[in-house]
Parts: structure tokens; sequence; C-alpha cells
């Protein structure tokens, strides 16, 4: 959970609670300013070689020291395509490009992101290696034992990935 936002974005002065829009908002008894509390979106990145699949180990919070596939938060303004490409080369040095949109799911209360948007991907250049917010990677190999993993996205395309015929393309 984000915490509160207290003040006023645009005077600074106190936010009160009120009714606005149908619902609980905080709104400035000064300039009548209504906070709107915006999803964070996400860019998750599948990326499948070999009948391996890219997982990162994170180094911070949320979830620090368990695995997900590569993701970040998409900046305001930005592409989330650009966004997915930028993650994957901060996380892990690779330099990829997206292939197709697998799935829009909703974030977990934990994650910090309320939307998650989740692509396929194929490496162009580089070398997987840890970078930045992450501490390890790992190939990872359906049969394998699963890692401990950090979110339900990871979860839910792995599941998928694992379960589907091995000639059939990144899970739907």
């Amino acid at each position: 959970m984000r915490p509160p936002v207290n003040f006023c974005q645009v005077c600074g002065h106190a936010l009160v609670d009120r009714m606005a829009y149908g619902q609980m908002r905080r709104v400035c008894p000064e300039c009548n300013y209504i906070h709107f509390s915006d999803p964070k979106v996400a860019a998750v990145v599948f990326i499948e070689r070999e009948n391996h699949v890219l997982l990162v180990r994170r180094r911070v919070n949320p979830e620090r020291g368990k695995w997900a596939l590569p993701a970040g938060y998409i900046d305001d303004g930005e592409d989330p395509r650009s966004a997915a490409r930028r993650e994957v080369a901060e996380e892990t040095g690779l330099d990829v490009k997206i292939t197709r949109l697998l799935d829009v799911q909703a974030g977990s209360p934990d994650s910090g992101a309320s939307i998650v948007i989740i692509y396929a991907a194929q490496a162009l250049s580089g070398t997987a290696q840890a970078h930045d917010d992450v501490d390890g990677v790992l190939w990872y190999a359906a049969g394998d034992p699963l890692p401990e993993l950090a979110f339900d996205s990871t979860r839910t395309m792995l599941d998928a990935w694992i379960t589907r015929p091995r000639d059939s393309a990144a899970p739907e």
C-alpha cells in the first residue's frame, strides 16, 4: 500500500477526506483540488530461450530474495514496450525485442503494481547477468524445482508455460 497523500500538490494546504465522484477521496478545502490515486503499472517480460525461461532474483523489496520474471514500473509518458525493454536491459544487460503481448493482469497488493502488462520477448544480444535491483539470474527449465517466486504474474505465466505442449510458443 502506498502512503496517504496529506498535502495538496497545487497549493500545499492539508487535504481532507470528502465524497467526490462516488467515493471518499483526498480533497483540498482551499483550492478544491481532488487527489485521484492512480494505478501503478508494471511491464513484465517473458524471455524464453532453448526451452528455458529467464528469471531474476530480487535484491530489493517487495519480495526481496525471491525470483520473478524481469519487470519494473512504467514511467509516466513512457511506452510500455519501451519500459519492458528498458527493465530487461537494466536488470540483466540483455537487449530484447518485444514479440507480442501475452497478458494484462491485476497486480497483487504486495507487489506495488495495480496493473501488470506481460510481454513475450526474444533476446537479441548480451549475456544475462545480475544488474541494478537484482542479484541473480536463472535460466529456468520446466521440470526443474521451482525457486521461491515473488509475484502472482510470474507464477501464473510459469504455470502456463510448464503445462503447455513443448512445441508451442510462450503461454497465452
